[in-house]
């Protein structure tokens, strides 16, 4: 491939799937124009130096990530949506999303989705610091639970594993929940089922608001 065959946008593309699959170490201008079939100088040519294709690829990644459409016939979906979206979205890229953080950028990245969450509280009626604390304590949720995953995923094998903790002399009265502990957790319904019961919580119009702290 050829320096007026290469686009941009090519270049940055096979940049983020190296960063995808094996992190920003990997990311080498040599290892790049050995990915695309092209000199070194041709990378250069369209993306700068390194630090300037890692900035790039920040950008790219910022951008790809605003793309929130919310879908459901109430606030209460479309907030789930949201957060579903945005959970898929950054266990998608884990190591661009790392990036971002470092460039100081995670707060823009996060933008689009909090501006979504803010459509849907207002439609659900909430207002003022009410509806602020809505979406915050719904993007904590997303989040939080996000990187207790990853943690859980990284963790080195446990002995005695969770299910062989559990048995129906755990808890005498109730077998079925000593059972269902000792089962693997499914975080994808876990996710569903908290962002579900957080943002009906935080939505119904007579929930008492906490107290302000200080």
């Amino acid at each position: 491939m050829n320096r007026s065959a290469l686009t941009r946008d090519e270049v940055l593309a096979a940049a983020a799937a190296l960063v995808k699959r094996h992190g920003p170490a990997a990311l080498t201008m040599r290892g790049l124009a050995a990915e695309l079939g092209t000199a070194v100088t041709s990378i250069y040519w369209h993306v700068g130096n390194r630090e300037s294709l890692l900035d790039a690829l920040v950008e790219r990644t910022v951008q790809d990530m605003g793309a929130i459409r919310p879908a459901g016939r109430t606030p209460a979906e479309r907030i789930v949506s949201v957060a579903r979206i945005l959970r898929r979205e950054l266990r998608e890229r884990p190591h661009l999303i790392a990036m971002v953080h470092e460039r100081g950028l995670t707060e823009r990245m996060f933008l689009p989705a909090q501006r979504a969450l803010v459509h849907e509280v207002r439609a659900a009626g909430l207002r003022g610091a009410r509806a602020a604390d809505a979406v915050r304590a719904i993007q904590f949720q997303i989040v939080g639970f996000l990187l207790v995953e990853r943690n859980r995923e990284r963790s080195p094998a446990q002995s005695p594993a969770e299910g062989e903790l559990w048995d129906p002399r755990a808890a005498p009265d109730d077998p079925a929940l000593a059972r269902a502990l000792a089962r693997p957790a499914d975080p994808e319904r876990l996710f569903l089922l908290s962002v579900r019961a957080l943002a009906q919580a935080l939505l119904t119009p007579d929930a008492a608001a906490p107290p302000a702290s200080g």
